[in-house]
């Protein structure tokens, strides 16, 4: 099957960039390539390219190849990138962006278990090779943390519900594929509750696929040692799909932008505290119509963008 990956938010996410001929950048999350491809096309000097899912590696190598030397794969995750940046012995980027989104090809790959839509293998890791399966948690978690993964992490209001009904399923067979859990979502969930809203599986899939891989939990400190990597005036662009992940770039940058935090009566400040960036997208950058007509994936994308003080 093609590597295909529709880049949402793309021109929006590299126009911030501000992309500085013969500069250094990072695509923490490469999937097909797409705003790889753009920032190497705007005259970046050299682009490292990011990702954990082998597949998407081979593919951007594919399409990038005309770029030749100016384009380093790493397949790591974004997470790593001190680390990544040391062993390449680069101290410092101009730039980067992160697309925190599923390619189109994990969701339309049946046997990656991202989709509710294809019967597979409950899997959904992005890196095959480790790491705990959607199998695993649904086989393994208890009634009580299966409740409150699809609560925090799908905000699904009958995660309750939906919880018991795997817990009694597992008490007669093991819950193996997407179909299999996907019905037993669609049964533990009313009717009436089914008429709205999109597919009834879709927030639970969600949780599940954010638990596998650990995206939440991550995030704040990428976002921190990305901004820390990032040259004075450098740039970080964020796509998220997801209201946690978009309220945990949001507060991190606010965070960073943040200065001085001594009382209002101290004659001077002590904290020393200076802000580290300046936030460009005062409230995120959305889709445009035209980009929803055409992708219908990209309804929740939300863009944020921080310049590097």
């Amino acid at each position: 099957m093609e590597f295909k990956h529709y880049s949402v938010l793309l021109k929006e996410s590299v126009d911030a960039l501000d992309i500085r001929e013969g500069g250094i950048y990072a695509d923490g999350t490469m999937g097909g390539g797409g705003h790889s491809y753009e920032i190497l096309s705007r005259g970046a000097g050299k682009l490292i390219g990011i990702d954990q899912d082998k597949e998407a590696v081979a593919a951007a190598q594919k399409r990038l190849e005309p770029f030749g030397e100016r384009l380093i794969t790493v397949n790591r995750n974004f997470s790593e990138i001190r680390s990544i940046l040391f062993e390449l012995g680069i101290d410092e980027i101009d730039g980067a962006v992160l697309d925190l989104g599923v390619s189109s090809y994990q969701l339309d790959n049946a046997e990656r278990g991202f989709s509710y839509m294809h019967d597979a293998p409950l899997d959904m890791r992005m890196n095959r090779d480790e790491g705990i399966s959607a199998y695993d948690v649904v086989k393994g978690y208890s009634e009580e943390k299966l409740t409150s993964i699809f609560y925090e992490y799908g905000e699904e209001k009958w995660s309750k519900r939906i919880a018991q009904f795997i817990a009694e399923r597992r008490k007669e067979r093991n819950i193996e594929t997407t179909g299999e859990l996907a019905d037993i979502i669609k049964a533990a969930i009313p009717k009436k509750a089914r008429m709205d809203g999109g597919h009834p599986a879709k927030r639970v899939f969600q949780a599940i696929r954010i638990e596998v891989n650990g995206e939440l939990r991550i995030l704040e400190q990428a976002v921190r040692d990305f901004i820390d990597v990032i040259k004075p005036g450098g740039v970080l662009s964020v796509i998220t799909f997801h209201s946690l992940e978009d309220r945990i770039v949001k507060q991190t940058f606010s965070k960073l932008a943040q200065g001085c935090t001594c009382p209002k009566d101290f004659p001077v400040c002590v904290c020393g505290k200076k802000p580290v960036v300046k936030i460009l997208t005062r409230k995120p950058v959305l889709p445009s119509e035209r980009e929803l007509e055409e992708n219908s994936r990209s309804k929740s994308a939300k863009l944020r963008a921080a310049r590097k003080l």
